[in-house]
């Protein structure tokens, strides 16, 4: 039997909210998208045009709260704004970068894993 797992394993995080609304699967190609600058929502839409407006508005939103995302309006008719990553969200691009690498890596291992355990169930 292996060693029991220590109740306090985790009071050094505390309750540590990470920044990344990792559920939320639309955040990381937002950031693709902002990488190489600011973008106005429609030309996001592009790219993205399998999200809806709304889904992407709540996304941007979400991010914007994290501090990931900063959102500029401009005056004008109509109305212009505009999305920029935030030196926060950059901070993000980096370890992102590893863990799509990670995914293209053993995606074809997790695809096997996936179809042995549903077979087997």
């Amino acid at each position: 039997m292996s060693e029991q797992l220590d109740p306090e394993m985790f009071s050094a995080c505390g309750n540590v909210v990470l920044p990344m609304r990792t559920h939320n699967k639309w955040a990381f190609r937002i950031m693709v998208c902002l990488e190489p600058g600011r973008r106005r929502f429609s030309e996001l839409r592009i790219p993205l045009r399998e999200i809806t407006p709304k889904v992407l508005a709540e996304s941007l939103r979400a991010m914007e709260r994290d501090g990931l995302v900063t959102r500029t309006a401009y005056p004008g008719v109509p109305p212009r704004v505009e999305y920029e990553l935030t030196d926060l969200g950059r901070s993000l691009l980096g370890p992102m970068r590893v863990w799509c690498r990670w995914a293209e890596e053993h995606l074809p291992d997790l695809v096997a894993a996936r179809e042995s355990y549903d077979t087997a169930v």
